[in-house]
């Protein structure tokens, strides 16, 4: 682990270190396949409080190791004397750089981790939500041949819904395979893998008559009156993804998109996503809360928001083999925040 931190005085102090992830099984998606996703975890601390943070990177953002420690390094949040002024600073951070969105979402989600330890409340509690109201997740399968993905299926028994990854040409195979062992519900990403409305429109009636629920980014993002004219005429949702990364996109996407799938990694932290949900509530618009290969410290942060959501996709920390931090749980396929905790309410595990 590599470790730097900020010039601190009296104010916060800000540090972090870069890591690796190790995925279980080899990634494959539309846009092609990883063993590993580049990750920082960042340490906020003020007096005898630290709250922890994370920058998941996958390819798709745009950014890695060195391009987030540019931005963190640059930072100088020791100016602020008050870790409880969350909007305050977090204007400073996101207007500091254009982009490094998911560099801006581990400072985020430390700074809510760390004002959540000094209040004595966890985030949900911050946000007025119901810890109750958690929804089910579904849990990813990604594409690969068919023993694999009957293995894959296997391990996600505790699982009331799976996600399936879609967008090359073995998608019937991937499905069919799926639905020769089990009759779960099914969500489909395709991680803009179709090119063709007419075929997507074709590929939507196929899946709903095979149980698939929604359709998630069928087409690429700059695809948008195509989106728009599929989202008409198809009998499942169609989720916007890659496409929406933040309230711009929302509010610019409304009419495209019959919902949106937030990520801290993509809009920047727990502050832009909390606002996102109930602006795509006011408008009418489905709402899930997913994430990257994360460990449980960013997915722990997700879930403080789920209750708001009617999907979630909070599987990152389960697709990985050297998770850094104990958080949320699954029971019985459900998200459980964890209890009697303050902040994200997530525990570093020391060993590693």
């Amino acid at each position: 682990m590599i470790s730097k931190s900020t010039t601190a005085g009296e104010g916060i102090k800000l540090s972090f270190r870069l890591h690796t992830l190790e995925l279980r099984h080899q990634f494959t998606l539309a846009s092609g396949s990883r063993k590993t996703t580049p990750v920082i975890i960042t340490s906020l601390e003020y007096g005898e409080f630290t709250g922890y943070g994370e920058a998941s990177m996958p390819p798709y953002l745009g950014e890695n190791h060195d391009t987030a420690s540019s931005f963190l390094s640059s930072l100088e949040l020791s100016q602020f004397k008050d870790p409880l002024l969350i909007d305050d600073i977090l204007e400073y951070v996101d207007n500091h750089r254009p982009g490094n969105y998911a560099a801006k979402a581990a400072v985020d989600i430390a700074l809510h981790d760390l004002a959540g330890k000094i209040s004595g409340l966890p985030v949900y509690r911050i946000y007025g939500l119901n810890p109750d109201e958690t929804p089910y997740t579904s849990f990813t399968i990604g594409i690969d041949n068919p023993d694999v993905v009957r293995q894959k299926v296997s391990e996600a028994e505790p699982y009331k819904i799976l996600k399936v990854k879609l967008g090359r040409n073995n998608d019937r195979e991937m499905i069919e395979v799926i639905r020769s062992v089990t009759d779960k519900p099914l969500c489909a990403d395709v991680n803009q893998g179709w090119k063709d409305k007419s075929y997507s429109l074709e590929m939507a009636h196929w899946l709903h008559e095979k149980g698939v629920i929604f359709l998630e980014q069928p087409l690429p993002k700059e695809l948008i009156e195509e989106t728009a004219w599929l989202r008409e005429r198809s009998p499942i949702p169609v989720i916007g993804d890659e496409a929406v990364k933040n309230l711009a996109d929302l509010v610019k996407y409304k009419d495209v998109y019959s919902g949106i799938n937030v990520k801290l990694m993509k809009c920047g932290g727990i502050r832009e996503a909390f606002i996102m949900l109930k602006t795509a509530k006011k408008l009418g618009l489905k709402t899930m809360i997913g994430c990257m290969t994360e460990t449980s410290c960013a997915v722990t942060a997700a879930a403080h928001l789920s209750p708001l959501a009617d999907w979630c996709d909070l599987d990152g920390n389960l697709l990985i083999s050297n998770d850094l931090f104990d958080g949320l749980k699954i029971t019985g396929g459900k998200v459980t925040l964890p209890q009697n905790r303050s902040g994200l309410g997530v525990n570093l595990l020391q060993k590693t």
